[in-house]
């Protein structure tokens, strides 16, 4: 016992008097951190420190406040913007044939393109004193969703210069001159902006980039002035075929020392008017059947003048940090309101299309096979939304939290893919045959377009979400490497005595605390509502204290080489990703209301990401390089095994009927689809069937019971049907009349295009008359 005693007095000592803790401990750890801290580049090293930290700071603590969540607002429109969308974007809607867009112009019509001009459709992120609209990211987003809802091409052509460009790192970063000049231009459609930075050697590795510029002296404008000379070839960019000025980036070098002592100075953006003397545009990608202009750019030997330079001379070499900043943002709106679309398009579209196709005499939502998909798709597209509002939330509140935005577009844009993949199952040929009644396949085939631009998916799942997240939104690690860093060894080791005594706390606590949930289920966990949802919060909760210890484990035993384990990296990052879809699930609900009809969203959504967390932190164990360690994160975090299941049957089969239901719910969830009155409309052609079959539901019930009795052909259809009905007695004149109206609209709905001799060979799908309908289409 008294030895027992002494070793706690000899801790006590050791950790409580400063002198001697700093020698024996902090002294030796600080020279171990030193040496496993990973390497970073410049690139690297400001892409870490752009952005915010948001609620993911709060997932890494191990300890999320769930009421700062739940306090959080909800994005909502102005009473300005709520009338741009009421008014000027309900007008270009109305405007769009994708099917025309997309297979015989291959561009948006010139009438389009005036009227995204005139009403300033590219400038919703330009200020007002520049003639922008100055809206918020929440219109932002819902206005590229509600686009992409009609046009996949029409979408990417308006948001990219509301998203990374020259309207936004002007609105930045500009100088005075640059902003009084090219953002009026830019506000009114004079200048359609591209920006330049992806070329044949620089993909995801931007530090890469081999474009070059020598500062020196040359001519412009008659005079002889210190400059830039540039060398340049660029691909992927979107409305370079097209743009009246290029925003490139590239690396800048003063090798006769006209700027300063610095050689090289690295990544810089400049702003070039596409007619200035050597630049070379016009040519175009063919990017996946889509029409958006997509294309080239090149340059050899183009002097510009240093003040073309975007901020100026001031910001040479600051250009990588500009665009990270930017790109945050950025990432966190555009792709991710295209996979909105998609989530919206596919649910109200998918229950509509399964009630009104129907085999052995029901609708084919009724078969458990569909509704599995069903079910996916509809709580998928209920993740979707949920996620589109919690960020769109942080970038209203001018947060720009990187590692949010990089988890956004990556889970958004996999899971818009998985949607379309279910509904084109469930569609079968209605999905495959292009036509103007085909309101899935120019998306499906869109869907790489997301997964590969805006920092690759491979990419941000393995690189960025845990490798940034690690580091940016842990407590202590940050302050750790900043205080190693420090030239001032004494300093910098005061500094790390003061954060290690914290870590070590920190990481105690989090050692008993997930032993501790793991052993009692999170029975005891923290919830700040009650009811159905409660324990998720707990689960959740429980879940993040196990990622903040697997976190630190993993830093610690493998340093700088879990840079290197991309595997093990992104399962963590999947740890996190899906520990914030699930708050962004819980957000909504209380945001909504909790209505009861959204429970089985609710529950699809939590038990798909609480089986998620699991799934990845047994990958994690499986493969983590120390076993001994390994084993014992396991026993920690899962001291009673993985008690997570998938949704169930159940839950899915409520979903699948709840979206073959028309009213408020169908409507809450699906409201970025946009449909028109309209037989002939891609999406209303569908709409207005369900519609009315269900309005005829008792008709159709009556019809099947005297099929069965044999009194009525089961192989009639159409007006056929309706007069043999009539004939018969089963229904009176006026149902007679609506039942054939709704035969004729069910049919349209079910039935594809085809298209007469020559008219896909030729390409000449719309007539003089332009109606493709008339002309070409049997349905």
């Amino acid at each position: 016992m008294e030895i027992f005693i002494l070793l706690v007095v000899l801790v006590v000592l050791v950790f409580a008097v400063g002198d001697i803790r700093r020698s024996l401990v902090t002294k030796p750890v600080f020279a171990i951190f030193k040496r496993i801290l990973p390497p970073m580049s410049d690139t690297e090293r400001e892409a870490m420190e752009a952005g915010d930290v948001w609620w993911d700071g709060e997932l890494f603590s191990g300890r999320p406040d769930w009421q700062k969540l739940l306090d959080v607002p909800e994005p909502k429109l102005t009473a300005e913007e709520q009338a741009f969308v009421d008014n000027q974007l309900a007008k270009l809607l109305d405007m769009l044939d994708d099917f025309k867009i997309v297979q015989q112009d291959r561009d948006l019509p010139k009438q389009v393109w005036d009227y995204l001009r005139k009403e300033r459709f590219f400038a919703m992120i330009i200020g007002k004193d520049y003639g922008g609209l100055d809206f918020t990211p929440a219109a932002n987003s819902y206005i590229v969703s509600r686009i992409a809802s009609r046009s996949i091409s029409a979408a990417v052509s308006v948001m990219v210069p509301n998203s990374l460009g020259p309207g936004e790192l002007l609105t930045h970063y500009g100088t005075k001159e640059q902003k009084d000049y090219w953002l009026p231009r830019l506000s009114d459609g004079t200048d359609i902006p591209c920006f330049a930075l992806t070329g044949p050697e620089a993909g995801s590795d931007a530090g890469a980039i081999p474009d070059e510029g020598i500062i020196c002296k040359g001519e412009h404008e008659g005079e002889e002035v210190v400059g830039i000379r540039l060398n340049w070839s660029k691909r992927y960019i979107t409305l370079a075929p097209s743009a009246t000025v290029l925003g490139l980036a590239f690396k800048l070098y003063d090798p006769d020392a006209l700027l300063g002592d610095k050689k090289e100075i690295g990544i810089t953006c400049a702003l070039i008017p596409t007619s200035h003397k050597g630049v070379e545009i016009g040519d175009r990608h063919f990017p996946l059947n889509q029409a958006f202009l997509n294309g080239t750019t090149y340059g050899k030997d183009v002097f510009i003048p240093l003040k073309w330079i975007i901020g100026g001379s001031d910001y040479a070499g600051k250009g990588w940090r500009m665009l990270v900043e930017c790109l945050s943002a950025g990432r966190g709106i555009s792709l991710p309101a295209l996979a909105a679309a998609s989530g919206h398009v596919t649910q109200r579209m998918t229950g509509a299309y399964a009630y009104v196709r129907q085999q052995f005499g029901m609708p084919i939502g009724m078969f458990e096979g569909v509704q599995s998909s069903m079910g996916k798709i509809g709580g998928t597209n209920y993740i979707l939304e949920s996620m589109r509002r919690l960020t769109i939330s942080a970038l209203c509140q001018g947060q720009s939290p990187s590692v949010v935005t990089a988890m956004t577009k990556y889970h958004m844009t996999e899971m818009g893919r998985e949607v379309l993949e279910h509904a084109m199952d469930i569609h079968a040929g209605k999905g495959i045959q292009l036509g103007p009644h085909n309101y899935l396949g120019h998306a499906y085939m869109a869907t790489p377009v997301s997964i590969t631009v805006e920092g690759a998916n491979i990419l941000t799942r393995n690189l960025m979400i845990f490798g940034q997240g690690a580091t940016r939104c842990h407590p202590y690690v940050l302050k750790e490497m900043k205080a190693a860093a420090n030239p001032n060894e004494d300093e910098g080791m005061r500094e790390f005595d003061g954060l290690l005594m914290k870590h070590i706390g920190f990481a105690a606590s989090n050692v008993f605390g997930s032993l501790w949930l793991g052993l009692s289920g999170a029975r005891f966990g923290e919830s700040p509502v009650s009811g159905e949802t409660a324990h998720y919060y707990r689960k959740l909760g429980r879940m993040s204290r196990g990622l903040a210890l697997a976190s630190d484990i993993s830093m610690l035993m493998m340093g700088g080489d879990l840079k290197r384990k991309e595997m093990i990296s992104a399962r963590l990052g999947d740890i996190l990703s899906h520990l914030y879809m699930g708050s962004a699930v819980l957000k909504r609900f209380e945001d909504e209301g909790r209505q009861v009809a959204d429970l089985p969203y609710v529950h699809y959504a939590l038990k798909h990401h609480l089986y998620s967390i699991a799934d990845a932190f047994y990958g994690f164990f499986d493969n983590f390089p120390n076993r001994f360690m390994a084993w014992v994160m396991r026993i920690l975090i899962f001291p009673l095994g993985n008690h997570f299941k998938k949704p169930s049957d159940e839950i899915l089969q409520d979903i699948s009927v709840s979206m073959m239901e028309p009213g408020v719910t169908r409507d809450r969830h699906t409201f970025l689809c946009y449909w028109k009155d309209s037989i002939g409309d891609a999406t209303g052609h569908m709409e207005k069937a369900f519609t009315s079959m269900l309005e005829m539901k008792s008709v159709y019930k009556t019809l099947r019971k005297a099929q069965k009795r044999g009194e009525l052909s089961s192989n009639l259809n159409g007006k056929e049907l309706a007069d043999v009905a009539l004939e018969k007695g089963l229904v009176d004149a006026d149902t007679a009349a609506k039942l054939a109206e709704t035969e004729e609209l069910r049919l349209t709905a079910i039935g594809v295009d085809s298209f007469a001799p020559g008219i896909i060979e030729n390409n000449q799908f719309y007539t003089a008359k332009g109606d493709i309908r008339k002309a070409a289409v049997k349905d």
